[in-house]
């Protein structure tokens, strides 16, 4: 277990540090008054037993899980809108604190069962106490509803192991079409949705301003 705690430890400050720094990018939009392409943004480090389940699927020996395996540090971004993907992409991609990769896009090119996504794998310096240590890390940037989908598709994933029933997997390739048309249909009203958000945020700091009066 100590050899896990040290090994896992690098991978855990990064999943901390990108928390903080992509967070910041939300913040920085709202400063400017302007539509924040990112809704929010989780994190999380691969637990041991799915590391170990993922090596033996995939082949992996222990000893090159470290630069075969890119999502044992995995960060999600969740966006409003399917461009607002594209545009935190290419703020991923110009950023110095880190290094773009590989990229792999599920959206334009889904997967066979639905799954729709966009996979960005940077290597990411960690400075310990040895000196700096590059790691690598996925990010993956989707909507809402595609999140949604990908979550339930995750958990009978481990309940069927991948075997679907021929019945499930033709639902689940149903509802994800269903959340991408959903995608779509925001996407055309937009503007009219960002100006009514825009509108309840104005109209809540107004409020709260009136109340420390």
């Amino acid at each position: 277990m100590n050899h896990w705690d040290q090994f896992l430890g690098p991978y855990k400050q990064a999943v901390d540090e990108l928390k903080i720094k992509l967070k910041s990018m939300r913040a920085e939009f709202e400063l400017l008054d302007a539509h924040s392409p990112i809704e929010f943004v989780t994190g999380r480090v691969k637990p041991i037993a799915s590391i170990l389940d993922k090596a033996n699927h995939k082949n992996i020996r222990l000893e090159e899980i470290e630069t075969e395996m890119q999502d044992i540090a995995g960060m999600r971004i969740m966006c409003q809108f399917v461009d607002d993907i594209h545009v935190v992409v290419d703020r991923l991609r110009v950023r110095n604190d880190f290094r773009v990769i590989e990229e792999r896009d599920y959206i334009s090119h889904k997967k066979h069962s639905g799954y729709r996504s966009y996979h960005v794998v940077i290597e990411y310096p960690v400075q310990t106490i040895h000196g700096e240590k590059k790691i690598l890390a996925e990010i993956q940037i989707r909507t809402l509803a595609m999140n949604f989908w990908a979550t339930i598709e995750h958990s009978l994933n481990y309940k069927y192991r991948g075997q679907f029933p021929e019945e499930i997997r033709v639902r689940l390739q149903r509802a994800a079409e269903a959340a991408f048309r959903l995608d779509e249909e925001m996407s055309l009203i937009r503007e009219e949705i960002t100006e009514a958000q825009a509108f309840f945020t104005q109209k809540k700091e107004k409020h709260k301003k009136t109340n420390r009066k």
